[in-house]
C-alpha cells in the first residue's frame, strides 16, 4: 500500500493543510479540494501541477502563478526563477518529515492514524 501526501504550506515551508491520495493516482487530482478553502497569492508548484485548469483557476484568484512546466506545454508561462528556487522549503518539509520513521514507512495502518501523525510531527517540526 502506498500513499501519496499532498501538502499545502505556507512561505515559510510550514504546513498549512495537507490531503491523502491513493499512491497510483496523479497529483492534481487532490490540488482542486486543497486550495478550496485557502486564500493565497501565489501558488509554487513543480511539473505535476502543470495542468490549464490549475492556472486558469489561479487566475482567477488572482494569485501569481511559479509552475515549472511540461516540455510539452504548447504556450509557456513566464514564471519567476527567483520566486521559482524558493520551493526547495516544500522539499524542505517533506525531508524533515520523513526523518519521523512512523511517516517515511507508513506504518499506521489506517489514514485517520496516518494523518493525525503527521500532523504531531508537524507541530514537532515546528517547534524546533
Amino acid at each position: 500500500m502506498t500513499t501519496k501526501i499532498l501538502a499545502l504550506t505556507d512561505a515559510l515551508g510550514n504546513l498549512v493543510d495537507f490531503i491523502l491520495l491513493p499512491g497510483n493516482r496523479h497529483d492534481t487530482v487532490g490540488v482542486a479540494p486543497l486550495i478550496e478553502d485557502h486564500e493565497f497569492e501565489g501558488l509554487i508548484a513543480d511539473k505535476a501541477f502543470d495542468a490549464n485548469w490549475l492556472v486558469e483557476e489561479l487566475d482567477r484568484r488572482g494569485a501569481a502563478i511559479c509552475i515549472s512546466q511540461m516540455p510539452r506545454r504548447k504556450e509557456p508561462l513566464d514564471i519567476d526563477r527567483d520566486i521559482y528556487k524558493w520551493r526547495h522549503l516544500i522539499e524542505n518539509f517533506f525531508g524533515t518529515l520523513k526523518e519521523f520513521k512512523r511517516i517515511a514507512m507508513r506504518a499506521c495502518k489506517t489514514d485517520q492514524s496516518f494523518s493525525a501523525m503527521i500532523y504531531l510531527s508537524s507541530a514537532v517540526i515546528n517547534a524546533r
